[in-house]
């Protein structure tokens, strides 16, 4: 099986390097499935570093059990994760069938593919959601032809119990991330990030990973914040950027539509529709003035 080219230029993570090694990757897929497998020699890291497109990259892929298992960590929603994780596959299947005669009789067997996103973003989530590549098809065929479904787990803290209680290191990370969350919101993000690091290794929290890894650990994570919350920004003056628009377009059709009910006469109808009394009483007025001077 042909082992895709690692790109050290990828921008990291604190997830990615939580779960770095086969030991670590086991145990989130044993927590993830409810099994119990110990033997990390059966497992194949095959993360995808170097896909076709510089910003798409997939943040943990691996074979376990003839399964290939992509694993992606969000702290924001994306209703896009089904569309990139067949990308993801793609480059992923190009690449284990590099050598094979695709054109030939013989039946070629790949991996069966799993999809899960890891979600710890402050947004609303129920503890298990899922993304379907049939849900971006403009047109609905049932059943989809081409189908590609994507786990979503919610791993804020005290959700999906069972999963974070299997997996140790999850359920660390998921503590991590909430005390700098709970910090940054009275002190500024390098000092919360410093704060979450030392009570986290206080108190037996990613204790070795952070004394190991402090420094990196926390660039990462104040890059990680801020990004996330440049996201949100984002979003936000998107939405209100479309409320304005929407307005405006809402308001430009409705004077056109009153202008023809003005036209043909039915007045009545304009009043009935805004409801308000003393808008209705304007709008009487209103006509009132036109009909005497059309009357002149």
């Amino acid at each position: 099986m042909k082992e895709v080219t690692i790109n050290r230029k990828y921008k990291d993570s604190v997830f990615r390097m939580l779960f770095d090694s086969k030991e670590e990757l086991l145990s989130l897929y044993n927590a993830v499935n409810g099994t119990h497998y110990d033997n990390v020699d059966d497992l194949e890291i095959n993360t995808l570093e170097d896909g076709v497109l510089m910003k798409m990259k997939n943040d943990i892929s691996f074979v376990f059990g003839f399964e290939l298992n992509l694993y992606e960590h969000q702290s924001t929603k994306c209703g896009n994760m089904a569309l990139r994780f067949l990308i993801y596959v793609s480059n992923l299947f190009a690449g284990i069938t590099e050598k094979e005669d695709l054109y030939g009789s013989k039946l070629i067997k790949i991996p069966t593919p799993r999809f899960v996103v890891f979600y710890n973003g402050e947004g609303e989530m129920e503890d298990k959601s899922y993304y379907r590549l049939s849900d971006h098809f403009e047109k609905e065929i049932i059943p989809p032809e081409l189908e590609l479904t994507v786990t979503v787990i919610n791993i804020n803290e005290n959700r999906n119990p069972d999963i974070m209680d299997a997996c140790k290191t999850l359920k660390d990370y998921s503590i991590f991330v909430a005390k700098i969350r709970k910090y940054a919101k009275i002190m500024s993000i390098e000092e919360a990030v410093k704060i979450a690091i030392d009570e986290c290794i206080n108190e037996d929290i990613l204790a070795d990973f952070l004394r190991k890894q402090r420094a990196e650990v926390f660039e990462m994570s104040i890059l990680e914040y801020n990004e996330e919350l440049h996201l949100k920004n984002v979003h936000q003056d998107g939405y209100e950027e479309g409320v304005v628009k929407g307005e405006a377009k809402g308001k430009k059709t409705i004077d056109r539509l009153y202008s023809w009910l003005k036209d043909l006469n039915r007045t009545d109808d304009i009043i009935r529709a805004v409801g308000n009394e003393s808008v209705q009483n304007e709008l009487l007025e209103e006509y009132r003035k036109a009909h005497n001077n059309s009357e002149k």
